[in-house]
């Protein structure tokens, strides 16, 4: 089977007119505010701009006023949607949201999709998925979930712990994940439940301070304390937690790529101009072989995450699940990503620590992409043993 990883005119088009929109609208107003926006009404000014553009919600359903794209068209318009820290926010393809709506869309009956989906395409709401605990509970090895739900009369109740839940604060709902059957460890067992914002049993503990800062609406702990839900609640089936989050995870290691390489291009051309125009020595900078290095092995790393999504998309779109693709893909983006900012940083030298430029704020802003959604590290280690069963299936 050919695999083509071209995008269609229609893809180009919008990825054009994405770009242009980037450019034009939403680079000054990131400039403006260095990068970090966590106002409701820049918010919903860019989302009503990007409408007005045709350029809003590229990945969901026409249904839902969306442009239905497949993963490879995504991964087209979400790069050069990534090429301003604010363009995700701008065009409702940021994280989580990007992420719940596409499981929304797959799983969700047509009562959750009218309540939850519909309002959240739209930009209306927006939503967190509550995965990760404080230890021991849930991080890089999910089993380890320790949030309880149990049945009640007409439904649930939730009791747990969960942290770093990025965007929760002011989400509409949040998408929990809690273990309904067996014990911490156990491979299955898992249930997701949709949870209203002004559910009493659900209560934001903190903020947590980190690195990174641009995610709307931080990273949050969360406290689920006898948090009541109905049977309705219920996202997917019972037990079968861990089986639908699949059809999130993958896709949504992607779309994180596809966004992050976008700022990997910004930080680039942020250098190259520095290179271009900055003499000393007698000569431009970028006429230094040590500078041209630096330059040559940012596009490598570009040219080269680029490659490693579009062969994952494609694998995605053929409905393959892909995880060793996507483990690939992540884990080599999410580093060459870091290496393309920081040699950027490198190139543009006093100006790239300086506020003038955001450079600064793009490193602040890639160097966790490199532990959440999978450390390196478990990548690695899960790629390696795909690659130890297949040869000891070849050699049986």
């Amino acid at each position: 089977m050919a695999v083509d990883l071209a995008p269609g005119p229609d893809v180009a088009e919008l990825a054009r007119r994405t770009a242009e929109f980037i450019r034009d609208v939403v680079v000054p107003v990131e400039e403006e505010h260095g990068g970090v926006v966590h106002s409701d009404d820049v918010r919903a000014r860019l989302q009503r701009a990007a409408k007005d553009a045709g350029v809003f919600a590229p990945h969901v359903g026409a249904e839902f006023g969306g442009h239905g794209l497949d993963m490879r068209g995504r991964a087209a318009v979400f790069e050069e949607a990534g090429y301003s820290l604010l363009g995700p926010l701008a065009l409702n393809i940021a994280a989580p949201d990007e992420g719940n709506m596409h499981m929304l869309e797959a799983i969700a009956t047509p009562e959750q999709k009218e309540r939850y989906l519909r309002p959240l395409a739209s930009g209306e709401v927006r939503s967190c998925f509550a995965m990760t605990e404080p230890a021991p509970g849930a991080g890089s090895d999910p089993a380890a979930l320790t949030t309880r739900a149990e049945r009640v009369d007409g439904g649930w109740r939730i009791n747990g712990r969960k942290w770093f839940i990025t965007g929760a604060e002011g989400a509409g709902f949040t998408i929990c994940m809690a273990r309904t059957s067996g014990e911490p460890g156990d491979a299955g067992g898992a249930t997701m439940f949709l949870v209203d914002e002004d559910n009493p049993g659900l209560k934001v503990v903190r903020h947590i301070e980190t690195l990174d800062e641009s995610l709307y609406g931080g990273h949050i702990e969360l406290d689920f304390d006898d948090c009541v839900v109905p049977d309705e609640a219920v996202l997917g089936e019972v037990d079968q937690g861990f089986r639908y989050a699949q059809v999130r995870l993958g896709p949504a290691r992607m779309t994180h790529c596809m966004r992050w390489l976008g700022i990997a291009r910004r930080a680039q051309d942020i250098a190259v101009a520095r290179a271009a125009e900055r003499r000393l020595f007698g000569s431009r900078l970028g006429d230094l072989g040590m500078v041209q290095q630096m330059i040559a092995d940012n596009e490598i790393d570009i040219a080269a995450s680029r490659g490693l999504i579009l062969r994952a998309c494609w694998e995605l779109d053929q409905g393959e699940h892909a995880s060793q693709s996507t483990s690939i893909a992540k884990a080599f983006c999410a580093e060459a990503i870091w290496r393309v900012v920081d040699r950027s940083v490198q190139i543009c030298g006093s100006l790239g620590v300086s506020g003038d430029v955001l450079l600064g704020r793009f490193l602040r802003e890639v160097r966790p992409f490199r532990i959440y959604d999978g450390p390196s590290e478990s990548h690695r280690w899960a790629i390696a043993r795909r690659v130890l069963r297949r040869h000891e299936k070849a050699t049986r």
